[in-house]
Formats: C-alpha cells, sequence, structure tokens
C-alpha cells in the first residue's frame, strides 16, 4: 500500500489559482493496470496510423482521460498512476543501456563520434541560452535542452531526476520531443535528398538530429529502403551514451544553485536509474546479451515508456495546458533547428575531410 503526503489544494500559475485534486490512498495496482491500458491503446492507436509515435498517443490519451467525465476515476487512481510516471520512465531510461554496445559507438570513427558530441554539447548550449533569452525558467529550457540534444523523452526524464522539475514541464518537454521528433521523420530524408546528401552522410545527419531513437529508426528506414539504417542508429546511440556525464554535469550545477527537492533534500548527482542504464551498457557491451534479449528489452522498454506517458498526462488538466504558454514551444522550434544544424555543418565537416 503506497499513502502519499498531503498536497495543497491550490496552486498556482501565474499568478492564478488552480485546483489541484489531492491523491486518494487507493493501491497502486489498478492506477498501474489503467497506465497499461493506456499503453496498450497507444500501441493499437499506432499500428492503425503508421509513422504515428505511440508516446505521442499515449500522452494525448492521458490528457484526454484526464479533462473528461473519467477525471475522478483518474483522481482516485493517482497512487498507481504515479508510480508509472516516475518508476515506470525510469526503468524504461535504465533499458536503454542494452540499446548500447561501446564497440559499436567507437567503429563510427573519432570524426563522428566528436560530432555526436559536439551536438550535444553546443545542442544544450545553444538551447540554454536561447530559452533564458526567451524568458523560459531555468528547468524547462533545461529539460529541453537535454531532452532535444541527446535522446528524447528518456534525456528529460534522467535531467528530471537531478533538478526536480514540475510535472507540468516534464509534460511540456517530452510533448514536444515527440511532436517536433515525428515532424523530423519525414523532414531530413526529404531535405537529403533536396541537399543531394549520399545515404551514408544522410543516416549520419539523421542519428546526430533527430530526438528519439524509435523516430531515427523511422527516418533511417527511409533512406535507401532501410539499408542505412543501422548507422543512423549507432551514430543516435553515440549521443545517447553522453546522457551519464551530461546528467552528472547538471547535478552537480543543481546542487550549487541550491535546486532542491520540494521535501527540503539536495538532488543526487547521478540518480540510481542512470547507474542502471551505465550497467546495461556495460552488460551490452561485453557482447553476452543475444540480439533476441536486446530487441526484447527494447519492446519492454517502449512499452513502459508509453505506460509513463500516458501517466504523465492524467496530470495536464486545462489549468495546466493554459499556463504553458508560446515561449516552449518557441524554444523547442529553436533546439530543433539549431541542434539538425549544428549536426548537418559536422557531417558535410567530417565528410569533406
Amino acid at each position: 500500500m503506497l499513502t502519499t503526503r498531503a498536497l495543497p489544494s491550490r496552486f498556482t500559475i501565474g499568478g492564478s489559482p488552480v485546483p489541484v485534486p489531492v491523491a486518494s490512498r487507493a493501491g497502486v495496482g489498478p492506477g498501474l493496470l489503467l497506465a497499461g491500458a493506456g499503453a496498450g491503446a497507444a500501441f493499437a492507436a499506432a499500428r492503425l496510423l503508421p509513422g504515428i509515435s505511440p508516446l505521442l498517443v499515449a500522452i494525448l490519451l492521458g490528457v484526454v482521460v484526464a479533462n473528461t467525465a473519467l477525471s475522478p476515476t483518474v483522481d482516485r487512481l493517482s497512487p498507481g498512476l504515479a508510480v508509472a510516471s516516475k518508476h515506470l520512465l525510469r526503468i524504461g531510461v535504465a533499458l536503454l543501456g542494452l540499446q548500447l554496445a561501446v564497440s559499436d559507438v567507437l567503429g563510427l570513427g573519432w570524426g563522428t563520434v566528436a560530432v555526436a558530441a559536439v551536438v550535444v554539447v553546443a545542442g544544450i548550449g545553444g538551447s540554454l541560452l536561447t530559452g533564458r533569452w526567451l524568458g523560459v525558467e531555468w528547468p524547462q529550457r533545461l529539460l529541453i535542452a537535454c531532452g532535444f540534444s541527446i535522446c528524447g523523452a528518456a534525456a528529460a526524464a534522467a535531467v528530471d531526476g537531478v533538478v526536480d522539475a514540475r510535472k507540468r514541464e516534464l509534460v511540456t518537454t517530452v510533448a514536444l520531443v515527440v511532436v517536433f521528433g515525428t515532424a523530423m521523420i519525414p523532414l531530413v530524408p526529404l531535405a537529403a535528398g533536396m541537399l543531394g546528401l549520399e545515404p551514408q552522410v544522410a543516416a549520419v545527419w539523421a542519428g546526430a538530429s533527430i530526438h528519439e531513437v524509435a523516430q531515427v529508426v523511422a527516418a533511417g528506414t527511409a533512406l535507401s529502403g532501410g539499408s542505412v539504417l543501422a548507422v543512423a542508429v549507432t551514430v543516435k546511440l553515440a549521443r545517447v551514451a553522453l546522457l551519464a556525464p551530461v546528467v552528472a554535469v547538471v547535478g552537480v550545477v543543481a546542487r550549487r544553485r541550491g535546486n532542491g527537492r520540494s521535501d527540503g533534500t539536495a538532488p543526487p548527482i547521478v540518480p540510481l536509474f542512470l547507474v542502471g542504464f551505465l550497467a546495461c551498457v556495460a552488460l551490452r557491451s561485453t557482447g553476452a546479451v543475444t540480439p533476441v534479449v536486446v530487441e526484447a528489452a527494447q519492446t519492454v522498454q517502449t512499452v513502459l515508456l508509453a505506460a509513463a506517458m500516458f501517466a504523465l498526462g492524467t496530470g495536464v488538466r486545462r489549468e495546466v495546458l493554459r499556463g504553458i504558454g508560446w515561449r516552449p514551444v518557441a524554444l523547442a522550434t529553436v533546439a530543433t533547428v539549431w541542434v539538425a544544424g549544428i549536426a548537418l555543418a559536422g557531417v558535410l565537416l567530417v565528410g569533406a575531410a
């Protein structure tokens, strides 16, 4: 049985009071089942609509459920949904490490690895500066910067583990990652064709610029009938490899800024689930994990993330949506163009060398 601390009945967005439903003391099971059902529905919808991310569908389903007549049910099941939105999300991030073998990344060559590193560092730096200029709050712009520069929802969740951002900020970031990354699936292959890029070069650009691993798979499949898919995914995983050091740096900065948690404790420098991510990377790099296990882990990871996205979506009420504003959307637009531009310049530079 999970008990929850008392929550304030109201909080403010832009100075206006907004009612917040208080979590019941129901068991976690029913809420977890609802999150699982939401994930299943999202996968079914994604199969009917090829090219649509199940994560995006899951978020939208969660928002719809929370803002209809089913809202009282969501409130009663909030303990289980809270577990799904936090713990299932972090388990999914940890399992992402099984997709990454260090030898595969090093096999790209130092030039391509350098491009991936520059994309992450410059992408985060430029996005943070833009977000500051736009007036986006620090936790929100940090989530967007890391999510768009590293690996989408997984990176946003990892950073949330050390800065303790509000749920609204995490949900907004994940939704923007999914929407903008999905838009890049057809745009990158189209732009690569217009620029006359060779398939191999286009694959490196896709892996270095698109937000989510699943989105890179979709775009890579569209390039030369999927013949360069492995290149695109491996380049993307080179960016994923930088998740742990980036989060460690963010953890140190968060402590120095005094960005503590709501319970008064300091944020961890490296959260436990990120240690799990590194352990999974190490396990995969030994060569002991079979392709069947890797594929199964990827499926489980996606299901867990979809369930978490649905649960996060149920925390978004109309009042919260009204408080988002245009600034995060503007930052997401700039971050997408900025990361894609850095990646293209790096790919062309390495190709010309």
